[in-house]
């Protein structure tokens, strides 16, 4: 079984993983993932409308502390695939960035080159990555659980989480309904393959994660732009939301686990 995680996206600074640390119970076998954006424009120092919100590649590797509680995960998004013959190298330098506690890579794109990613994995063997399919690879594959599972298999065991998160990052709802078909279809093709989600996760809404974690509670869950007041992932993150949140996923999954 993979190791689950609860994650927040757009840390800005080590104290503020400090302080939510302390809210997971010894015995809850989840890490907090501390989650940092980056894209293959902010990487290669090309104009976007991040630019101003992501944090500069140079500051990343100082918000990733050393705790055995943590999954310091940078995201990688590239929806734009410009290159995909450059992957591998794009991902090698985003891992150098990282620093010494860098700890997997989520990558944010729709079905990234195969090959790519065995070359990457093949250099860094032992750096986790968790792929997200969200909406437009959904589509890609007919809107098919099935087809999703084809898609997958195709990395073989390079692949160690696949994040359900049709919303990627604009706060939309998640409909868990259909999320646990996908989920379900996950599980019983792909058993080693560990199970995530998101979709407007934020204090207010955990419990739209509970249809997942009552048939899959080890599995794991991200948040990023219900994290603020306006739902904006431009805007920062409202601490007091994040801590909410958390303490509201623990309770969701202590009370799936039993």
């Amino acid at each position: 079984m993979k190791i689950p995680y609860i994650g927040i996206c757009d840390f800005t600074s080590p104290k503020q993983v400090e302080r939510l640390l302390p809210l997971f119970p010894e015995t809850l076998p989840h890490k907090l993932m501390v989650g940092v954006m980056m894209s293959q424009k902010t990487l290669t120092g090309r104009p976007s409308r991040w630019s101003g919100i992501f944090l500069p590649k140079e500051e990343i590797a100082s918000i990733f502390i050393d705790h055995p509680r943590v999954m310091n995960t940078i995201h990688y998004a590239d929806y734009e695939d410009v290159d995909p013959r450059q992957l591998s190298v794009y991902l090698e330098r985003v891992v150098c960035h990282g620093g010494p506690n860098l700890h997997a890579i989520q990558l944010d794109m729709i079905w990234p080159n195969e090959l790519e990613v065995w070359r990457f994995r093949r250099t860094f063997p032992f750096m986790p990555i968790v792929l997200q399919v969200g909406k437009q690879a959904m589509k890609i594959a007919g809107d098919d659980p099935q087809e999703v599972v084809a898609h997958l298999k195709r990395y073989g065991d390079v692949i160690d989480y696949v994040l359900l998160d049709r919303s990627m990052g604009r706060g939309e709802g998640m409909d868990a309904e259909l999320l646990l078909t996908y989920a379900d279809a996950i599980a019983e093709y792909i058993p080693d393959l560990g199970l995530a989600w998101a979709g407007g996760l934020g204090p207010k809404t955990t419990g739209r994660a509970a249809p997942l974690y009552l048939k899959h509670p080890n599995g794991s869950a991200d948040a990023q732009s219900q994290l603020r007041p306006s739902g904006d992932a431009k805007d920062p993150i409202h601490w007091g939301y994040a801590r909410q949140y958390l303490k509201n996923m623990i309770a969701l999954v202590q009370c799936c686990q039993q």
